[in-house]
């Protein structure tokens, strides 16, 4: 057989003129065709406009992190085209909502709700049903357990069988647990739930259904899909559009852009049936029994290459039927080679079809993205980006169906896509995050949850590499939030300067009105050049970074490096902080860092307290000031600040937290100028410290005490939240320890006392002796001979010990 053994030369774009080049930026990126770096040239004559396609969701569930490490990674890139290097990009997504996952998910569901339909409560027939559901799953997917495991014996035969597994360790026990035991571990959770449902005697039909769902969804599918009709798309479609809108409403939330052109499979069948059959009439496929399959051999002997981004696995069989689906489990004899794929599925019993000249049927998983990239976006493109585990078989798959299509021969074919950016998975402990397996947190969840918030998950995004794996850690948390407390900190630094400087003493907001009204009168002494050299550097070398394949993580270094030299410095001009934030406020907004970017704004959003706190805390924090600093005098005007509490009557609301909190201040200062010796200067500063450490705490404000300068009310930060947390974990360390320690010597002091229990005067009448003086010392041993003198000293010291242990005893007992 005639098989290219060598991986075509990729063909570079060029630009047409002299004129475009020198425009164009020296980005290169990463381009899995290549394994390589290599120069980015858009295909535009003018280098200008960009066309991108980008492998979409397969809509059947909620999308989870791994998901937004995909899909914001390519936000990332794609806004650093657009508003960076300002290119005009058209980027394509398709939704995939037809596939054998899909298909059996939507089908299952709404075969379950229409069985369901049909009983109101959990009688006989419902758990018969169920417990046959049960044993069919064991036997398909976990057969280890035997389908006759009965309910009430399913948690002690689980530990038995599979107790390591659930423990952390692999099935084998011979390396770190993979995807095989997520799986084992999917399967034992739905069994487990069915099992509990079924040992209730008493339970709700809705809590029921609930619980036993993972085993009933399958079974009731082999049992009623005879029913579903292929034509009935809305059966199916009514699940994929549930979950598209919940798919973008997530990506809305982690501030992704919304695509310039979506495409569905659903809506592409019939010029999916021509793209097909244009490959067909080229004389690269052919049909078996109604589905379409692709000819690699013959594709490879006209000249073409197939496995371009990965040839080492185009034998893999695992790839191979992961990606074929359902016709996976077909016997292959009919191939002409075995790394044929399918065009077009026959459809079977229970999926939708459409019509073609094959007979009824529906599009293989890979045909879908060349039908709509070649329909929106022609013959040749910019990019195509996906997870790194599309790259085989589906984008390889792709490539030589897209060249098949366009080219009557591989030698006349031309490069379809000239650039493949693969983006790295996102790992929970050690195994890809995935839909099949449901070891995911999904987006919503993570979010409402409050374990990410969408800049912090983006940061953490962007200080990894977009091609690398990424496995979250408790390290690699605890960067991203340093990396984020530290431009919150200068964001509110430098807020707080031009707020120091606006007229008449009013605060701006965090919204520039012009650099001409801040201050440059200050002697800075060269800090104004450094700092001016500093940004330029960091200017430099940030473009640098981007311009190597999109490097986030040196681009955020130079982000961090700044603010560093900017700290750094005692004194610096106000224009000098006004020019760096705005750059650094470019930058991060560009980056996506803050979907409530307002233009002209200094920073991003976050750094303030709620506006409807700010007519309560502005005046406290004043008032606080201003106690403060006559406290630390010494000399406290109660009078002029007893005419200044107009507040200390306020009737507390539940809805007014932040009144509340400025009137329990006040009455606290009341209290203390009611005092008749008057308050000392440490209980007018306790209450100061008490409502920055107690009550606004408890809001989420925090009052940062400056020298020289009034108290900076910002929210309170993830480290100082973290400080506290670590001495509040100490203290209640310390405590245990030393109740630890307490209870222990207890229960030495407990054992002493029940050792005195025993009279000294019958610690010895065992049979070890014969004889005894009066008071119950032992004379003879059990053989009548009289006790060594050495012995005998012994054996005093014993019963000396335990005359006292005993006398102590009975003090103890009040005899």
């Amino acid at each position: 057989m005639a098989t290219a053994t060598v991986q075509p030369e990729w063909r570079a774009p060029q630009a047409p003129d002299a004129r475009v080049r020198e425009r164009l930026p020296r980005l290169s990126v990463y381009n899995s065709l290549t394994r390589s770096k290599t120069p980015f040239v858009p295909r535009d004559v003018e280098g200008v406009a960009v066309g991108w396609y980008a492998c979409g969701p397969t809509v059947y569930d909620d999308a989870h992190l791994g998901h937004a490490r995909n899909y914001v990674s390519t936000d990332i890139i794609r806004r650093i085209l657009t508003d960076y290097f300002k290119f005009r990009v058209t980027f394509v997504m398709n939704i995939t909502d037809v596939d054998d996952k899909i298909i059996l998910a939507a089908r299952q569901q709404y075969l379950l709700s229409q069985w369901l339909a049909e009983y109101t409560t959990v009688d006989q027939d419902v758990r018969d049903v169920a417990t046959e559901a049960f044993g069919a799953y064991l036997e398909k997917n976990l057969p280890l357990l035997g389908a006759d495991v009965k309910p009430a014996a399913y948690d002690e035969r689980t530990n038995e069988v599979y107790g390591h597994v659930l423990q952390g360790e692999s099935v084998d026990r011979q390396g770190p647990p993979g995807d095989r035991e997520a799986k084992i571990k999917m399967h034992l959770k739905a069994a487990a739930s069915a099992a509990e449902a079924l040992r209730f005697t008493h339970i709700a039909m809705g809590e029921f259904a609930a619980k036993a769902s993972g085993v009933l969804l399958p079974y009731i599918d082999q049992l009623e899909k005879n029913t579903i009709t292929g034509k009935d798309h809305n059966m199916f479609t009514k699940l994929t559009k549930q979950y598209e809108q919940r798919f973008f409403d997530d990506m809305a939330s982690l501030n992704v852009r919304y695509p310039d052109k979506l495409t569905r499979v659903t809506e592409y069948g019939p010029q999916i049936v021509d793209y097909v059959k244009q490959i067909q009439d080229n004389g690269y496929a052919y049909e078996n029994e109604g589905s379409v399959y692709y000819d690699t051999h013959a594709w490879e002997s006209s000249g073409g290459v197939y496995a371009r981004l990965e040839p080492w696995n185009r034998n893999d069989k695992e790839l191979q039927q992961d990606g074929e689906g359902s016709l996976s489990t077909k016997k292959a004899g009919f191939k002409r080679s075995g790394a044929d794929f399918a065009l077009w599925k026959a459809s079977k019993e229970g999926e939708p079809s459409w019509s073609s000249p094959w007979g009824e049927g529906r599009p293989g998983w890979h045909i879908e993205c060349s039908a709509m990239a070649s329909d929106v976006l022609g013959k040749q493109f910019d990019i195509h980006s996906g997870g790194i585990d599309l790259a085989f078989p589906h984008h390889d798959n792709e490539l030589a169906q897209s060249e098949a299509y366009w080219a009557k021969s591989g030698k006349e074919s031309e490069q379809w896509v000239n650039y493949f950016l693969h983006m790295g998975h996102l790992s929970i402990q050690g195994s890809k995050m995935s839909k099949s397996l449901k070891n995911f947190t999904t987006i919503r969840e993570a979010l409402a949850k409050g374990d990410w918030t969408p800049r912090g998950l983006r940061i953490v995004f962007l200080l990894g590499a977009w091609r690398d794996g990424l496995e979250i850690t408790g390290e690699v948390v605890k960067a991203g939030k340093a990396w984020e407390e530290k431009l919150d900190n200068f964001f509110v630094k430098v807020r707080d300067i031009q707020d120091r400087n606006a007229p008449h003493g009013q605060y701006l907001n965090g919204v520039t009105d012009g650099i001409s009204q801040l201050t440059t009168g200050l002697d800075n002494n060269g800090t104004e050049a450094i700092l001016d050299e500093a940004l330029e550097e960091a200017e430099t070398k940030f473009h640098a970074a981007l311009c190597d394949s999109f490097d986030t993580p040196a681009a955020m270094r130079v982000l961090s490096d700044l603010i560093t030299a900017y700290n750094s410095e005692k004194k610096v001009p106000n224009t000098t902080s006004l020019l760096i934030a705005q750059w650094v406020t470019d930058m991060v907004v560009m980056f996506g860092l803050d979907p409530l970017y307002k233009p002209g704004q200094t920073g991003w959003s976050g750094l303030d307290i709620p506006d409807r706190a700010k007519p309560f805390i502005r005046p406290l924090s004043e008032l606080r000031d201003r106690i403060r600093e006559q406290a630390k005098a010494g000399a406290i005007d109660t009078a002029a600040l007893g005419s200044q509490l107009s507040d200390k009557d306020t009737i507390y609301a539940s809805t007014q937290p932040y009144a509340n909190a400025y009137a329990e201040f006040q009455r606290r200062l009341a209290g203390l100028i009611a005092q008749p010796s008057g308050a000392t200067s440490g209980e007018w500063l306790a209450v100061c410290d008490w409502v920055r450490d107690c009550t606004l705490w408890d809001l989420g404000i925090y009052l940062e005490d400056r020298e020289g300068l009034p108290a900076l009310v910002r929210p309170l930060s993830w480290s100082l939240r973290e400080e506290r947390a670590g001495r509040e974990r100490g203290v209640a360390a310390k405590a245990a320890a030393k109740a630890k320690a307490k209870e222990e010597a207890a229960a030495v002091e407990q054992g002493k006392m029940d050792k005195g229990k025993l009279s000294h005067l019958e610690m010895f009448r065992t049979s070890e002796y014969v004889e005894w003086d009066a008071e119950g010392f032992p004379l003879r041993d059990a053989e009548g001979k009289e006790l060594a003198k050495s012995r005998g000293k012994k054996l005093r010291k014993d019963y000396e010990r335990q005359r006292k242990a005993h006398e102590g005893w009975l003090a103890a007992q009040g005899a």
